[in-house]
């Protein structure tokens, strides 16, 4: 795992567009804030569907935290939007994330079953959290589409987190 993204080291920027039409720098949180970055598999998965009108629904109480949400996957534009028009995202949504980018992050790249599931190689699900100075503070990657964290329990950690100025773990 030397070569991944690693605990309480800088997290490797990634400049990507957004659907709002500006650009984001994952591992780069902005005023003092920290950032959530969550790694979907892509339009063709309904868990991510699921799971990610989860998030959607802690945004407010995520952001009262300090904590911005950048959804991302190795979706084209036109599937990213797809996807969180579908489920009517209130969240910053990425696109276009690199299989080798999302290699050098630690996540897991599968090839598709079939047609009907999607027509490129794509992540699977990963979650970062990133400190304000930009160094990761929690990774969670998943090699399958239903073992993800659970949304509640991350809010209540991350809250931990922030407010008890709670280390780092896992580092040593």
């Amino acid at each position: 795992m030397s070569n991944h993204a690693q605990v309480d080291k800088p997290f490797p920027q990634t400049q990507l567009k957004t659907l709002s039409g500006d650009e984001v720098t994952l591992g780069k949180p902005q005023n003092d804030r920290w950032q959530l970055v969550v790694v979907y598999r892509g339009l063709h998965c309904p868990i991510c569907k699921k799971y990610l009108g989860q998030l959607n629904a802690m945004k407010n109480e995520l952001e009262e935290m300090k904590v911005d949400i950048v959804t991302v996957s190795t979706d084209p534009k036109e599937k990213a939007r797809k996807f969180a028009e579908e489920l009517g995202l209130d969240i910053e949504v990425a696109y276009g994330l690199t299989i080798d980018r999302a290699r050098e992050l630690g996540l897991y790249i599968s090839t598709p079953l079939d047609s009907a599931e999607t027509d490129q190689p794509f992540a699977e699900p990963g979650l970062f959290l990133i400190r304000p100075d930009g160094g990761l503070h929690v990774s969670e990657v998943s090699s399958a589409p239903f073992c993800r964290p659970d949304l509640e329990f991350i809010k209540m950690g991350v809250n931990y987190v922030v407010e008890k100025d709670y280390p780092p773990r896992g580092i040593g």
